[in-house]
């Protein structure tokens, strides 16, 4: 007998100059990481205002100081429960961020757009202990034929309950890092906000986790950019969204990649015509925010098996069920 779906709850929290991180957020998350230390407070200013200063740059129009617009971030945490398990505490499933926009000519809030970052207890699962389990006892594996529908099909289930058809009006985009392991290069296709479009000719391990959820790719180089950005996104990104909500989507995580791929995003020259992003680049420069890159690469194995330990493996049944049902 199928098992039912499981429950999901939302949880938000402004992510400010203020914000400190919740228990359950993974210590690892990029907005986490800058919310700790001496000079947490430092961090997250200096951030925002990358943010505000990059959307203005992009939403010059009506614009002529720079300073019309301020992009607000809401963290969106998504807490799973699995019926008819007594006693289970809620998992924290997803953490991402909601973007809104201030327009201070006119004291409006703008909806912009849900996703942008996106975290994952149970995709530090997959690739920090399951992969590298799989690659020692398959040498010469790239991972297994299931990798990745477990997650796929819970976020297929979370964006078709109830909990975010009331909350969001848009599917999500998730804007991340291009791939270190890839090729990308120019085409002839330009839009007026997200930028010249790159492509590359093979999917990067990161590409086929996000299909596995139900998210295709493409490409952008924003202007003033170093380096295209790669969104995550349903139906149509150039239709789909306005320029505004394009715009915080930019803006945030562009800031973000600043600050912890500053060798791709902070790079002193443009990516060129055929692009392969290194990290071992040394022609960059440093924000003003501090990032512990090596803490976030370390601490991955430990959250990957905290959801072992309290997902993973005690519900297994319910799990392979959901692993092996397509999700609608």
């Amino acid at each position: 007998m199928p098992c039912p779906a499981p429950a999901f709850a939302i949880r938000t929290q402004a992510f400010d100059e203020d914000y400190r991180p919740a228990e359950s957020t993974r210590i690892t998350t990029n907005f986490a990481n800058l919310a700790r230390g001496e000079r947490r407070q430092e961090n997250l200013r200096n951030t925002l205002r990358m943010i505000d200063n990059r959307f203005n740059s992009l939403a010059h129009w009506d614009n002529p100081r720079g300073d019309r617009y301020g992009v607000e971030l809401t963290i969106v945490s998504v807490e799973m429960t699995i019926a008819g398990e007594q006693g289970q505490d809620p998992f924290p499933l997803i953490e991402m961020l909601e973007t809104r926009i201030l327009d201070h000519t006119t004291g409006e809030r703008i909806d912009g757009v849900v996703g942008n970052n996106f975290s994952s207890y149970i995709r530090d699962y997959d690739f920090s202990v399951r992969l590298q389990e799989h690659r020692k006892t398959h040498p010469g594996s790239e991972a297994p034929a299931d990798f990745g529908d477990l997650h796929g099909n819970l976020f297929k289930l979370f964006l078709a309950s109830p909990a975010y058809r009331e909350r969001f009006a848009k599917a999500p985009v998730i804007c991340l890092s291009v791939s270190s392991n890839q090729t990308y290069y120019r085409t002839g296709n330009e839009h007026p906000l997200l930028g010249i479009e790159y492509r590359n000719d093979a999917f990067s391990a990161t590409d086929q986790y996000f299909a596995k959820m139900g998210l295709k790719v493409r490409y952008f180089m924003p202007r003033n950019s170093a380096a295209p950005l790669a969104f995550y996104h349903m139906g149509d990104l150039l239709r789909d969204y306005s320029n505004l909500e394009i715009a915080s989507t930019i803006s945030a995580m562009e800031t973000f990649q600043k600050i912890y791929r500053p060798e791709i995003y902070n790079a002193n020259s443009v990516a060129a015509e055929y692009f392969r992003p290194s990290l071992t680049c040394q022609d960059y420069s440093l924000t003003r925010v501090v990032y512990d890159r090596e803490e976030r690469s370390r601490l991955a194995v430990s959250q990957g098996r905290l959801a072992e330990e309290r997902l993973i493996k005690p519900y297994q049944a319910v799990l392979a069920q959901w692993s092996a049902s397509p999700a609608h």
